[in-house]
């Protein structure tokens, strides 16, 4: 299992992307409470519940980690880790995957500057105040002692998101 950690812009999505397409490492699919979206299927892009089951499966301890979200509840279920899949995570997710002490588990937290961060926010087309509002939070959320934990830490500024899937992918299948 393959969690990914970084600020916004790292890269993190996009590689989970590229180690499925080049790799067959599948996204881990987690549960919401959110209503399912045109063209969103259940059990591939998220398991859709209500909040009462939600709550129950929280109860029953199903879940790694969950947060709440626009009102929405989400949450990773522990059987969905596995060989071969991934997940993006914030911090907080970080340590609730790392408190498992799975060896299957191996953690990545992609980093870059916050100068090549927000250039990068610029060309996706995010808004130059939500770029730098970003940028702001960032500094705390991904603070180093919030990350720290982590395994492996891969600098991304100079490297292109194959680069960085290629990485990974030969540093988890080597301690896999």
């Amino acid at each position: 299992m393959i969690i990914l950690v970084g600020a916004s812009a790292s890269g993190k999505t996009e590689v989970a992307k590229l180690l499925y397409e080049k790799y067959g490492i599948e996204k881990m699919t987690t549960t919401t409470t959110r209503e399912k979206r045109i063209n969103e299927i259940d059990g591939r892009d998220y398991f859709f519940i209500t909040v009462e089951k939600f709550k129950q499966l929280e109860r029953d301890n199903c879940f790694v980690e969950t947060t709440c979200y626009n009102n929405n509840y989400y949450g990773s279920n522990k059987d969905q880790i596995a060989k071969n899949r991934s997940i993006v995570v914030d911090p907080k997710g970080l340590k609730a995957y790392l408190d498992l002490k799975n060896p299957i588990i191996k953690t990545f937290v992609l980093t870059a500057s916050e100068n090549t961060r927000f250039n990068r926010m610029l060309v996706r087309g995010d808004k130059l105040s939500n770029a730098k509002e970003r940028i702001a939070k960032d500094r705390i959320e991904f603070a180093s002692e919030k990350v720290k934990d982590a395994e492996h830490f891969i600098q991304t500024d100079n490297l292109s998101i194959e680069e960085v899937a290629d990485i990974i992918y030969n540093i988890y299948k080597k301690e896999l």
